[in-house]
């Protein structure tokens, strides 16, 4: 057996394992009420996380595997501490049991269960779109995905109840419209975003970089032809000459290691050249926006990043921090990481340029992506999560509550789902996100990620509609025009299931609501 084959029967056999143990646990939580409804409900659930990490999770570590930071299985050991970490530490306790403002089922009085074939119903049709996208390599949103689920198996049961015109009504249409602008709006500020963050940086810093680079191979060259000119008239002097000039040599070596060294204390006229060779060398400032710049950028992801924790990783925590007490934290968080990404610029002054870039944005992007796995793992993972919830809490109490507790055994499970999900089927997303759609570098996958962290707490902030999936991909493309190299053909079929997830998810989600309430 492969390594691979070993590490898919080891993903297949932990996922197993943990669902099952779930189903065990699950039937005494719910007081085995409507066992086959229960075992069913937390195979959609489990479906639905799995496909979430297939595509929501692939997508957000899609650019640091393109960029060479990471690899498959480094993105996955990343994803699987921080985002099983994210739902557990920060997921909260409780969840709203229907997405907020979508559709308004108090219009008319429904069962405990129909609202829970609703819920199952809008998890397997959200789930099945998602394979389906992540299949094809397109990153979709499953915020998206699960509010037409719930949309299609809402309208659905209302036609089966009381007819169309109340049935339309049940949903909220001027914020499935927001939804729609959100379709523009977030790509528009992602790429805006890390268009602006990446130019800077690739005009102050890369660059520059290029610019040094080709300063150094001129004195590289000019280094080669001293000693080759050196050679050529060493050999031209008598036996007593080159004695003699060797020894000037070994004092002018000597000579240059003293600390009350002068250029006129040097005697060869070797030396005297290399000198000033190395002086023009040394005023090139090769490492100089490394030192200058990276800092300051770095500094400034650690806000970012560290605000996306604050704010909204930690939401759930209470930790009893005010708004002044966040700031300060950002600022602590950045301060210490400027410090310390200048003296790790400081200690690559040996290796070449190239190799020092990397270096350094490799291990920003690390923890961009870090914090990134585990913000969505305390937020996004609700979108299999809330529905779920829902059901356990209807089944355990026979009633439908306005908020259901989560269970920390469903967080786990869902959390063991989504890492398999980013093993078993992520490898097209990432492909499309790292690759396709631009290349990548630690630099430009370092800009798009810590761009669109900025826009969702931006957007977040101001309570402006957006999709995390939209806007990542709009910084991929903001990377792609900066450097005259985006796939503009790869980006139609996407913007094609932007659209029409949701019609899809409502129109999967109405035939299995149907099909549920027939079957039980």
């Amino acid at each position: 057996m492969t390594g691979s084959a070993k590490i898919n029967l080891a993903f297949a056999l932990i996922l197993a394992l943990t669902t099952g143990y779930f189903i065990v646990w699950g039937l005494g939580y719910t007081h085995q009420n409507h066992m086959m409804v229960f075992i069913l409900a937390t195979l959609f659930g489990v479906f639905m996380a799995f496909n979430i990490g297939g595509n929501d999770v692939a997508n957000s570590f899609g650019t640091s595997v393109g960029a060479g930071t990471l690899t498959i299985k480094q993105a996955l050991a990343v994803a699987a501490v921080f985002e099983v970490s994210g739902a557990l530490i920060a997921g909260g306790e409780v969840t709203d049991t229907i997405r907020k403002g979508i559709v308004d089922l108090s219009a008319f009085s429904i069962e405990p269960m129909q609202f829970v074939y609703i819920m199952m119903s809008a998890l397997l049709s959200a789930a099945i779109w998602l394979l389906f996208a992540t299949k094809m390599g397109w990153p979709v949103s499953t915020t998206h995905s699960i509010i037409g689920g719930i949309v299609g198996s809402s309208v659905t049961l209302g036609l089966m109840i009381s007819g169309q015109e109340q049935a339309l009504a049940l949903v909220q249409w001027g914020e499935i419209g927001t939804i729609a602008i959100s379709w523009v709006v977030s790509p528009v500020l992602g790429g805006l975003a890390s268009y602006a963050l990446y130019y800077q940086i690739k005009k102050h810093i890369l660059d520059y970089n290029d610019y040094a680079s080709d300063k150094l191979k001129q004195v590289r060259q000019q280094r080669v032809r001293l000693n080759e000119e050196h050679k050529k008239s060493f050999e031209r002097l008598s036996e007593l000459q080159q004695i003699s000039y060797t020894n000037a040599m070994v004092r002018d070596a000597q000579a240059l290691r003293e600390s009350d060294f002068a250029p006129s204390d040097l005697e060869s006229e070797y030396y005297q050249r290399l000198y000033k060779i190395n002086a023009r060398k040394n005023a090139i400032g090769a490492h100089r926006a490394l030192e200058n710049w990276v800092p300051v950028v770095a500094a400034l992801g650690a806000a970012i990043i560290s605000s996306m924790l604050l704010f909204k990783g930690l939401k759930h925590m209470h930790l009893g921090l005010n708004t002044l007490h966040n700031y300060l934290i950002m600022a602590m968080v950045a301060a210490g990481v400027w410090m310390a990404i200048f003296i790790f610029a400081k200690s690559l002054k040996r290796n070449s340029l190239e190799n020092a870039t990397f270096l350094l944005f490799s291990w920003m992007q690390v923890f961009t992506a870090a914090g990134f796995a585990f913000s969505h793992g305390s937020n996004d993972i609700a979108n299999a999560i809330g529905p779920f919830a829902a059901i356990l809490d209807v089944l355990r109490t026979g009633e439908i509550g306005s908020q259901a507790a989560v269970p920390t055994a469903t967080m786990f499970t869902f959390g063991v789902a989504l890492i398999a999900g980013l093993w078993f089927i992520g490898k097209e997303v990432i492909q499309t996100v790292g690759h396709n759609l631009t290349a990548m570098h630690p630099a430009s996958g370092f800009s798009a990620e810590l761009a669109a962290a900025g826009v969702v707490m931006l957007a977040s902030t101001l309570g402006i509609p957006v999709s995390s999936t939209h806007i990542l991909i709009g910084a991929v493309l903001g990377i792609g025009l900066v450097n005259h190299q985006t796939n503009w053909g790869l980006m139609k079929p996407i913007a094609l299931a932007w659209v029409i997830t949701l019609p899809a998810a409502a129109a999967l989600s109405s035939v299995t609501l149907i099909v549920l309430s027939y079957v039980f």
